[in-house]
């Protein structure tokens, strides 16, 4: 269920400055914290702390500085490395401290990273996100949390003001990365049949930006499909949620379906689909590329930037 914490800190670590990790340092910036920050990449916490807030050169210094770290990075191999990686945070923070997971992973891994950490006396949000960077940027993403009732009472406030929904799917790990991969299974199918359709109606020779029209006015529509084929028609395929997201997040998906013995077939086609789309060259560009596997069709070439006006 959704709830809100009562409580609130006034500071906090952030780990991972990419498109949705700036965002969300962003808003908790905006929300009045104290913010440390820092990225594997050099100078992009320096740039972001320009604007408010102090850079530190690796995770173990933000730990030192905060009770709760926020990371925002790709999978779990990036958490494993700052947690557990040279100058990492976990022999840092201080017991009782709290590390909010972001990133969508193996909910088994992250089951027992909660158990890794109480060990160390350190408390664990699983903590998943969606909504895109500009709803990151915004405050009005959503959180697919589970936690401990005591990680909650610490460090809930920092969810309640990095996101417009935090939903409290249970007591313990692990039912927020479930319900995530659950999304991104959703998602990446949502994707992969709206290029199919897109695909197809190029090649029998609608106009894209018709039945672009038609089709987000109709019952044919979807959230995915109404965002990425805009991509599609701008000829724009910068990645917002690159090609190779979806190979890793459905992959998760088919993982998790797997150990069960439970069949996926549309999850599969589509994990298939971003497999081609990846082997064929455009694993970095974004994930509407996978319209790109479609033969025999000319896609709408890149539109002209306009120049900026004072």
């Amino acid at each position: 269920m959704e709830t809100r914490s009562n409580t609130r800190s006034t500071s906090a670590g952030l780990i991972g400055l990419g498109a949705m990790g700036a965002g969300i340092a962003a808003t908790l910036r905006r929300a009045g914290y104290d913010l440390h920050v820092c990225d594997a990449r050099p100078g992009a916490a320096e740039a972001f702390a320009a604007e408010g807030g102090t850079a530190h050169a690796n995770p173990a210094e933000v730990a030192r500085q905060c009770d709760c770290i926020v990371s925002v990075v790709v999978n779990a191999q990036q958490t494993e490395e700052v947690l557990f990686g040279p100058n990492g945070a976990a022999a840092a923070m201080k017991p009782g401290s709290v590390f909010i997971m972001c990133s969508t992973v193996d909910p088994n891994w992250s089951i027992s990273l909660e158990q890794r950490l109480a060990e160390r006396g350190l408390l664990y949000i699983d903590a998943p996100i969606s909504g895109g960077a500009a709803k990151a940027a915004s405050g009005q993403m959503t959180v697919m949390s589970s936690a401990r009732p005591e990680a909650y009472a610490k460090a809930g406030s920092v969810l309640d003001d990095m996101a417009g929904k935090v939903y409290r799917l249970g007591d313990k790990a692990g039912a927020g990365s479930k319900v995530k991969i659950i999304n991104q299974l959703l998602a990446g199918v949502h994707i992969a049949a709206a290029a199919e359709a897109m695909a197809l109606g190029i090649r029998e020779g609608v106009a894209a930006d018709a039945l672009y029209e038609v089709i987000t006015h109709s019952a044919g529509n979807s959230w995915m499909f109404e965002n990425r084929m805009a991509h599609v028609l701008a000829g724009d395929y910068t990645p917002l949620s690159a090609v190779d997201i979806f190979v890793k997040d459905l992959g998760l998906v088919l993982d998790t379906a797997r150990a069960s013995k439970f069949p996926l077939p549309l999850a599969s086609t589509a994990h298939q689909m971003f497999m081609q789309a990846s082997t064929a060259g455009f694993a970095r560009e974004d994930d509407s590329a996978v319209i790109k596997i479609f033969p025999g069709i000319e896609l709408p070439p890149a539109k002209a930037k306009k120049e900026d006006t004072p």
